[in-house]
């Protein structure tokens, strides 16, 4: 029997209403669907078992945005599931599926009808006085920031331990080329395609004129060493998760080795069509509201 693993916003009424659509058809072509236990006792699913060999689903389907699909990446990360995203949020840089034709892109991809793509994710080790504290994991972002209240923070940062600059601004943020077209994008990234093997430096708010972000290699190493006197100071992870940081904590950042997400692609899907899809690059009204001003 076909097992796929079904990881849903349940906050969202248009995601449960399609996984019970889902569940139903999946009942009629003999497909099992089980689910993580937040959603196996909200769905009336069997609950997945994360001791059960890794082949015992074939694929997760992803029933939400792409916050959806930052939580569901973390659950599968060690355990070598691809996923699937079927957008049921906005922008859905990592859902891109269709919540119209999902019973058919499901069958497509049980038929063999798609690709795999290799995504590299950060790993953060994070330092306090010779020990290590925290070791986080990100597919998006890694991002060092003050808190709500809190005034400029200085950073120090360094690459493969080279002293690059201290710097004044409301934070930094690492990304991977997933993360590019998301908080990084938003404070002035470049737009990295998922298959370069790199991950990018960008400033919050930087107090400064000069500061750029910088593009480092798939081998290289981001320090970042807060030096501002204040307590609301944060790391946060794709986010979603967020860890109180210390004066003098060393977060070492670097594409992990050991780790890595899965995404299922159909052959017709292009990040270069996305890109121009989601941005409204070319698009015909925007142009033509552009002009009436």
């Amino acid at each position: 029997m076909n097992q796929i693993l079904l990881i849903v916003n349940t906050r969202k009424p248009a995601a449960l209403k399609l996984a019970y659509k889902l569940i139903g058809w999946g009942q009629k072509k003999v497909i099992n669907f089980v689910a993580p236990s937040h959603e196996s006792a909200l769905l009336g699913l069997p609950e997945y078992d994360w001791s059960s060999p890794s082949d015992s689903v074939k694929f997760g389907v992803v029933l939400g945005g792409d916050g959806t699909f930052l939580r569901a990446a973390r659950m599968v990360m060690d355990y070598n599931i691809p996923l699937y995203g079927i957008n049921v949020g906005r922008l859905g840089f990592l859902v891109t599926g269709d919540p119209q034709k999902a019973e058919e892109e499901v069958e497509r991809i049980l038929s063999g009808e798609y690709r795999i793509q290799k995504r590299r994710v950060l790993k953060g080790s994070v330092t306090r006085k010779g020990n290590l504290v925290h070791v986080l994991y990100a597919l998006n972002d890694l991002v060092v920031t003050k808190g709500p209240l809190a005034r400029l923070i200085e950073v120090e940062s360094r690459v493969n331990d080279y002293f690059l600059s201290l710097l004044p601004a409301d934070g930094i943020i690492i990304s991977t080329p997933t993360g590019s077209t998301a908080y990084a994008l938003s404070a002035g990234g470049p737009i990295l395609p998922p298959h370069v093997d790199a991950m990018v430096m960008v400033p919050i708010c930087p107090h400064t004129l000069y500061t750029r972000t910088l593009v480092l290699g798939p081998d290289d190493m981001i320090s970042l060493i807060p030096k501002s006197d204040q307590k609301e100071i944060y790391l946060t992870q794709d986010g979603q998760l967020g860890y109180e940081l210390m004066v003098k904590d060393r977060i070492d950042v670097s594409l992990a080795e050991d780790k890595s997400v899965l995404t299922i692609e159909l052959p017709e899907d292009n990040y270069f069509d996305l890109l121009r899809e989601k941005l409204q690059w070319g698009n015909v009204r925007i142009r033509q509201t552009e002009e009436e001003w």
